[in-house]
């Protein structure tokens, strides 16, 4: 295996010359730099990531915190992160904050970022004073998506359009008895989301002078199963709704579960609507109001890179909002 040593020997420079050419800084010459990397790649010459971490001071490395990663949407957005950070270079650490229970979470430490990440993405994830103190403290630029964290870049949503736009189509459609599927307790880890959704629920219920049932609006882990347990009970009473409004597509995809399992047919007897546009939603015929969770995973890799410094470009802002769009599917129908 070749080392640095041969292929400075071999180019004619010094191994000085040659990590400074390989690792982009100045001080090189056009010319010199292109002899290093011909040289380097005839002789099949691989930094080794540890020397280069040590010289440079920078792990090539970015950590992403999330409150979990069994979700499609964390997966979703992991996966987008990675593919932009590995264009430059980069890569993921994970770190999953799951707790044994869904209401709890572990906290971000020292021993997980120091002198291991460059910078931190966080997914969904209000900080405390303590993480956020930490952070400060390594030096570690942020960018969150979802759920904002103060005087950082965020990247997200307008979840109270969201579900907006989900219970207006409702309406829009003569539903009055509608449900809705994805509150929370008020500790969980991502309970902005969550909040901001119900609250819109309420309010276009409100707006439109119709009636909230509170044994209709149904806490959930934000699962299929959780959400097929919890409104079992509810689609099995005569005095059912003729629509519900879940939070996420997955849990909708649960709603849709349990309602066929009461034998009532989708949208005939039962109106469903999400909000992500899920893998499976397409097959499953869910109406949703999609949001581009690639996009999103995009434009935060691309926003740490920024300042990190290892791209240049039109400054994106502190705070993008990417679009969400009504996907009108098989799941919604007027009531009969």
């Amino acid at each position: 295996m070749s080392t640095i040593t041969d292929v400075a020997r071999e180019a004619g420079v010094s191994v000085a010359t040659v990590s400074r050419a390989l690792r982009g800084l100045d001080r090189v010459s056009p010319r010199t730099r292109e002899r290093v990397f011909r040289v380097a790649q005839r002789l099949d010459y691989v930094a080794s990531p540890t020397a280069t971490s040590l010289a440079s001071g920078r792990t090539q490395v970015v950590g992403v915190v999330a409150p979990f990663l069994t979700r499609w949407f964390f997966a979703t957005v992991v996966s987008a992160i990675e593919k932009t950070l590995r264009q430059h270079g980069h890569h993921v650490l994970l770190f999953d904050l799951e707790d044994e229970s869904y209401d709890r979470r572990l906290p971000l430490s020292q021993s997980m970022l120091w002198k291991r990440v460059d910078g931190v993405i966080t997914l969904n994830l209000p900080m405390t004073a303590d993480e956020l103190e930490l952070v400060d403290r390594l030096g570690l630029p942020l960018v969150a998506i979802g759920t904002p964290v103060a005087d950082r870049p965020n990247v997200r949503i307008d979840d109270d359009l969201a579900m907006r736009t989900a219970t207006e189509h409702l309406v829009s459609l003569g539903h009055e008895r509608i449900a809705y599927v994805g509150a929370v307790p008020s500790n969980v880890a991502h309970i902005q989301t969550p909040q901001a959704r119900l609250d819109a629920f309420r309010d276009v219920m409100r707006t439109h002078g119709l009636t909230e049932h509170k044994q209709w609006v149904l806490g959930s882990d934000w699962t299929a199963d959780s959400a097929a347990v919890d409104t079992t009970r509810l689609l099995r009473a005569p005095d059912r709704p003729t629509a519900v409004a879940a939070a996420s597509d997955e849990m909708a995809i649960g709603v849709m579960a349990a309602a066929r399992a009461q034998g009532l047919r989708i949208p005939e007897d039962l109106s469903v609507i999400g909000i992500d546009d899920h893998a499976l939603s397409n097959v499953l015929g869910l109406t949703t109001v999609r949001q581009d969770v690639t996009a999103q995973g995009h434009l935060a890799g691309e926003i740490l890179l920024r300042l990190l410094g290892v791209v240049a470009g039109e400054d994106l802002g502190d705070n993008v909002v990417v679009p969400t769009e009504l996907v009108v599917r098989a799941s919604t129908a007027p009531p009969s």
